[in-house]
């Protein structure tokens, strides 16, 4: 609403009261914003000849439950949807924001057969703006003047592409030694964008503008056929050697959803880093059957 980035937005939610309530405060500030409708809606069909569609439903994790056991939950939930979305909307590219998310692109695209390019996870878009997020703090520059990739999973095993990071164009591996920034801070760095959705959910009970902002840029690639290259986890065929799991790399994002998926020069430590989140990735989809 706020980017008037499309035409219609509708709101899907098994609690209808709750969609009519969210559509009523996102549109109070309709006159503030844009043109864009906005409706609830109390099943898929309302949802019909949509060009995207962002799945954020799921179920949250209970004290005592394990991973397991809440992602065979989301399984049955995000999975059992994809049929009816894409009877209203065959030609809908479908964006699962549902946690552990690569793990439901990857089964999403395998059981259903569908091309990796329509059905895709937000992926790490959103841990990529968290590291350039610290970085520029702690070099002290403009959050715009930092490019740094987050790939991997979306989760423990992601890692940051250190050997690629630029700085105002400059790689960020050359500011090491100069007393900006060292190695041990590279790693409390990553730490801290890995562990960064806990801490926000710890202070304030659920993340929400990082990953509303995320998600904007990813169906605004596609409504607006940007050909932008983001961080979003496609199933991947033979890339650097990895196929069958849905892993965040750079990608090509337009009309026509995640196109393409986009090599990169990796370190062997990096590369490591990525052969590991591919193996984390499969053992959770295995431990589904």
């Amino acid at each position: 609403m706020l980017n008037s980035s499309v035409d219609e937005i509708v709101l899907y939610d098994l609690d209808l009261e709750r969609a009519k309530a969210e559509v009523d405060d996102i549109g109070h500030a309709a006159m503030l914003a844009g043109s864009t409708r906005i409706n609830s809606a109390q099943t898929l069909s309302q949802t019909v000849q949509s060009d995207v569609v962002v799945i954020t439903a799921g179920a949250k994790r209970k004290p005592g439950q394990t991973r397991l056991e809440l992602l065979a939950i989301n399984d049955s939930i995000v999975l059992g949807m994809i049929p009816e979305i894409l009877e209203h909307s065959p030609e809908a590219k479908i964006v699962i924001v549902s946690n552990p998310c690569d793990v439901l692109a990857t089964r999403a695209v395998i059981q259903h057969n569908l091309p990796a390019n329509q059905v895709f996870s937000s992926g790490n878009v959103l841990d990529s703006s968290r590291l350039t997020w610290i970085l520029a703090q702690k070099l002290k520059v403009s959050v715009q003047s930092v490019s740094a990739w987050v790939l991997g999973e979306h989760g423990d095993s992601q890692f940051p592409l250190w050997s690629q990071a630029r700085v105002g164009g400059i790689p960020l591996l050359d500011f090491l030694g100069d007393g900006r920034i060292k190695q041990n801070e590279l790693e409390e760095i990553a730490e801290k964008t890995r562990t960064a959705g806990a801490s926000v959910i710890q202070g304030k009970g659920a993340t929400n503008y990082g990953i509303g902002a995320s998600t904007i840029a990813i169906v605004e690639a596609i409504v607006k056929d940007q050909n932008r290259v983001l961080p979003v986890a496609r199933l991947l065929d033979d890339y650097l050697g990895v196929s069958g799991v849905a892993l965040s790399v750079p990608t090509i994002v337009n009309a026509h959803g995640a196109v393409k998926s986009l090599e990169v020069p990796m370190s062997d430590g990096e590369y490591k880093f990525f052969k590991a989140s591919s193996e984390a990735i499969r053992l959770s989809v295995e431990s589904l059957g």
